[in-house]
């Protein structure tokens, strides 16, 4: 039987539906990606019976919680803050053996969502409303923001704490209920942030964990008719679906989906500045980000002096064992992940392009695992698909041109819109760039997928829909704004 919220002590897990542990199917390995032999935990996956017990348990909670005192609200948040700090080595040991990301990137993640929650504390009590004069004589008129209701949170495997905590954190701070499906691949990590929120007093029903696969599920969670809105972040063609089935069923839908992150290099940048921050966005994670860098638009002038030193820089990120306190990249999170990148590195390579560092799966001591070291590539055309296509993993791929406009074209000539970032000693062209970058987020000599999480982030064009997240954005996801008039009484009657 799966563990208690308190003493998470045994890998066997399960559903967490209104307080109580649910079983589905038979159980199935969760394995580490740096070792598949190794099972980190045994799963017993839900079917759509669960999950729609689930959605029912929110919905039954509800009236409750989404009256509940703002400060109680924030107590919860915080004090769940607090245990993911605390537990946040043993968190981030489990999360680095079944995700992969090192165990230096793990602890970061589970300590951000640490901070994340805090934050959202800290916004239950801002101003959540307007007040408005009346063109009546002694009428009150003023806005406020009420919780949606149930939300459906569907988060992926490559931040499963942050991402999680990020959708989770605003939903239950303005008091709406959550079903909440993670990556099937990251079950532990996912029971982990559940017992922290169990354990800092969040009452039954609030929060509902349903493990399971978004093929057996995903009906319920974007249709049921107790379901009043939907957050997900994940790739394209699911997200796509996700948005047609609960936009017609009538839900309120936000998405984060993927992004081909541009980093535009002129002339005059600082060469090893841009080299350190591209290989940061590029190779962190294993490159397993939707604001990973992945194309390299670099000024033909100083294009050889750049690769230069990105291929010095991937071969300094060499992998490892993600347990290795050494080890600055971690395996792809899975045997698909690995099949879509070696796939990707396989078609450049029948087109054309040379990899200058990296461009295989690693061998040796490594083989077993799934393992891909840092690319960088060259003699890439525009229309390459790993120039058109997000790959998911440790690649660039750089190319040369001959002016800023040219720069910019090449830029936003992409269905992704997500992050973008210039490098520059001229704040003219930072400006310029900052205007004509056509993503949701720019950055001047910065890495893409540098984000904080006080500000909001979100896509334009196929990388995102509906309102942007984090920030003061969420809110707007989040609640309704309710308009209330209120009028004198007549003193006659």
């Amino acid at each position: 039987m799966p563990p208690s919220t308190a003493q998470l002590t045994t890998p066997e897990l399960c559903s967490h539906i209104g307080g109580v542990w649910r079983e589905g199917g038979s159980g199935v390995a969760d394995t580490s990606p740096a070792d598949p032999s190794e099972v980190v935990a045994t799963v017993s996956l839900a079917g759509a019976d669960v999950a729609a017990a689930a959605v029912d348990a929110a919905a039954a909670a509800s009236p409750t919680w989404s009256v509940a005192a703002p400060g109680r609200r924030a107590e919860v948040l915080h004090r769940a803050a607090d245990l993911l700090d605390e537990r946040s080595g043993q968190i981030g040991r489990d999360l680095t053996r079944e995700e992969g990301k090192t165990l230096a990137e793990s602890v970061r993640e589970t300590q951000l969502s640490a901070r994340i929650l805090r934050y959202y504390a800290g916004q239950v009590l801002d101003p959540h409303g307007e007040t408005y004069p009346s063109q009546q004589a002694g009428v009150l008129l003023f806005t406020r923001r009420d919780p949606v209701g149930v939300v459906s949170v569907i988060t992926p495997w490559n931040f499963p704490l942050s991402i999680a905590a990020w959708k989770i954190g605003p939903a239950v701070a303005f008091g709406n209920t959550v079903v909440w499906k993670p990556a099937e691949i990251v079950p532990l990590t996912a029971v982990h942030l559940l017992a922290a929120l169990r354990d800092a007093g969040l009452p039954d029903g609030v929060l509902n964990l349903v493990l399971a696969k978004g093929s057996e599920v995903g009906d319920v969670l974007t249709t049921h008719p107790a379901v009043d809105a939907v957050s997900f972040t994940g790739s394209n063609a699911v997200g796509r679906l996700v948005r047609s089935r609960a936009t017609e069923a009538g839900k309120k839908v936000q998405l984060e989906l993927g992004g081909k992150n541009p980093a535009v290099v002129l002339a005059d940048a600082a060469l090893d500045q841009a080299a350190d921050h591209i290989a940061t966005a590029a190779f962190g994670g294993a490159g397993q980000k939707c604001t990973a860098t992945s194309r390299v638009i670099v000024h033909r002038s100083v294009a050889d002096e750049l690769v230069d030193r990105l291929t010095a820089r991937a071969k300094d990120w060499q992998p490892g064992h993600p347990l290795d306190p050494e080890t600055r990249v971690g395996p792809l999170a899975s045997e698909g992940q690995l099949a879509t990148v070696l796939g990707y590195l396989e078609g450049a390579a029948r087109q054309g392009a040379r990899a200058v560092a990296g461009g295989s799966r690693l061998g040796g001591a490594l083989a077993d695992g799934y393992f891909v070291p840092p690319t960088v590539l060259v003699d890439v055309e525009p229309d390459h698909a790993v120039v058109r296509e997000e790959v998911f993993g440790p690649v660039l791929a750089v190319l040369p041109v001959d002016s800023f406009d040219e720069a910019v074209a090449l830029a936003n000539d992409t269905p992704y819109g997500l992050t973008s970032s210039v490098f520059t000693r001229d704040l003219g062209a930072a400006l310029r760039f900052t205007e004509v970058s056509r993503s949701g987020v720019v950055k001047v000599n910065q890495p893409t997928s540098a984000n904080e999480f006080h500000v909001p982030f979100g896509g334009i064009k196929d990388s995102g829909a509906g309102e942007h997240e984090l920030g003061k954005a969420a809110q707007h996801f989040y609640t309704e704004s309710k308009t209330i008039s209120i009028g004198p009484a007549d003193p006659e009657e």
